[in-house]
């Protein structure tokens, strides 16, 4: 670690993003960001993990490098896991509560250089991973907790945590501006399946209750999109500290590093394009472009009433599937035949699909990362809501920004009749009845790209938040 200025080497950061690909991708573009702007970080991860650090590292070799430490063993888990990919999503939770075990072995590694250049001036790690509030207390310097969440999903889900509300019919949030509320069945199954005295849900709590005691948050969102929460005093993010909106943290829409992101692709994104080129020249009207997350595996009612849906209306779309999900029998080869859909089982460029032009509507589960690449390209949603923080950010782009035109609100729960799916299809796509939806989230696409700009919001925050690591490095001197 060689970068420096004429004042000695750079400040350095420890930086530990959680072991989950939504999460740890978008620590790893504002890591790519502090880097270019003079800062030294050292990336925590685990074997399985370590490859996703090649792009950020390979254009920062200076600045970036990884640290790699063994996956701690955990009883809850089966032997061998290391990250979210492939994992139920009940056992997530013994997940974030094992990788605290490498609070010793960090504090070990970052005591052996507290005496010289590459000392450790503070710590930045996901909100899933409060335990390293008390890890960089043990070191004596600050934390920023990072979520690649909305600054509302986040304040919705610390809120449960620290207010431990009793289940009921509706949980009211009245931190939180427009006091929402939401059925108990939209609650987080994180908070959910909560048991008090169980060792895995007490120090998931714990997590939360840390990130209160940070010295600030810095969230994968922009002002413009939740200036509503941002501007308010929220007590879930630390009213008191410094909460930095630094989005959207989204990558380029080109193959090469679509696939260094995402790993083997099913499709790439040249030949999914040269498909999408058709319907732009043969004025075959617009596509609609599905997906319920990489990790998601729709359950066959919900999927039986989309497919049902799909061939009802004969709207042209793109679905990708996680390669389990079972799709009603024939569907993909009378799909193929027709020459309007198009299947992709595994992971698909999302991103250059959103951007290109015939793409006028995306089925999204609202995962914050989907909400934020769609608005980055202008595509207005329709809201599918399943789980986790999605029927907050559902409601976020519904009530609040009109960006979104929800599909159903029943999420795993309960699947909508085909009929149902295919009135909401067909709207969106041959009628006119949304056209103040699909307008807005052209609005957004310009908002977003002001606010990375040079001089942006977005950018500004990430300048000083770069500014404030490197004061924090002249202090320690």
């Amino acid at each position: 670690m060689t970068t420096a200025t004429d004042d000695g080497p750079a400040p350095h950061v420890l930086v530990v993003p959680c072991p989950a690909q939504g999460h740890m991708l978008a620590l790893l573009d504002l890591t790519g960001l502090l880097a270019s702007r003079g800062l030294r970080l050292t990336v925590v991860t685990t074997p399985a993990t370590a490859p996703q650090l090649a792009p950020v590292q390979a254009a920062h070799p200076a600045a970036v490098r990884v640290l790699t430490l063994p996956f701690p063993s955990h009883p809850a888990l089966p032997a061998g896991v290391e990250s979210a990919k492939h994992l139920p999503p009940a056992l997530f939770p013994s997940l974030i509560v094992a990788f605290a075990g490498l609070h010793g072995p960090l504090v070990s590694w970052a005591r052996a250089r507290s005496g010289g250049p590459d000392r450790v001036v503070a710590v930045l790690s996901d909100f899933f991973c409060g335990w390293t509030q008390p890890l960089a207390a043990e070191l004596g310097v600050p934390r920023i907790a990072f979520s690649p969440c909305a600054a509302y999903g986040t304040a919705v889900i610390q809120s449960l945590f620290r207010r431990m509300p009793r289940p009921e019919d509706v949980i009211t949030f009245p931190d939180i501006p427009g006091e929402p509320a939401y059925p108990w069945r939209q609650i987080s199954m994180l908070y959910r399946t909560f048991r008090e005295g169980d060792e895995v849900s007490e120090g998931l709590r714990s997590n939360f209750l840390w990130n209160l005691e940070s010295n600030g948050f810095v969230l994968n969102t922009f002002r413009r999109l939740e200036e509503r929460y941002l501007a308010a005093p929220l007590p879930d993010l630390g009213s008191t500290r410094r909460v930095r909106a630094v989005g959207p943290l989204a990558p380029d829409a080109d193959d090469a590093s679509a696939a260094k992101r995402g790993g083997e692709m099913a499709v790439s994104a040249a030949d999914l394009r040269a498909w999408l080129d058709g319907f732009v020249k043969d004025d075959r009207g617009g596509v609609v472009y599905i997906s319920f997350g990489s990790m998601a595996v729709l359950q066959p009612p919900h999927a039986s009433a989309l497919a049902a849906a799909l061939e009802a209306t004969g709207v042209a779309f793109v679905w990708a599937v996680a390669p389990a999900t079972r799709l009603p029998d024939g569907f993909e080869e009378r799909v193929a035949a027709g020459g309007r859909g198009r299947v992709i089982r595994g992971w698909a460029p999302q991103v250059a699909s959103l951007r290109h032009r015939a793409v006028r509507w995306f089925v999204t589960h609202c995962g914050w990362n989907s909400v934020l690449e769609a608005a980055a390209a202008g595509v207005p949603m329709l809201a599918w809501p399943m789980t986790a923080d999605q029927f907050a950010n559902a409601r976020l782009l519904v009530d609040d920004l009109r960006a979104a035109v929800p599909v159903t609100w029943g999420g795993l729960d309960a699947a909508p009749r085909p009929d149902e799916v295919a009135r909401v299809l067909d709207a969106a796509v041959n009628g006119k009845r949304w056209a103040e939806v699909a307008a807005r989230a052209e609005e957004l696409a310009a908002e977003a790209a002001a606010a990375v700009r040079q001089g942006g919001d977005s950018w500004l925050e990430v300048e000083e938040l770069a500014r404030d690591l490197r004061d924090l490095g002249n202090q320690a001197e």
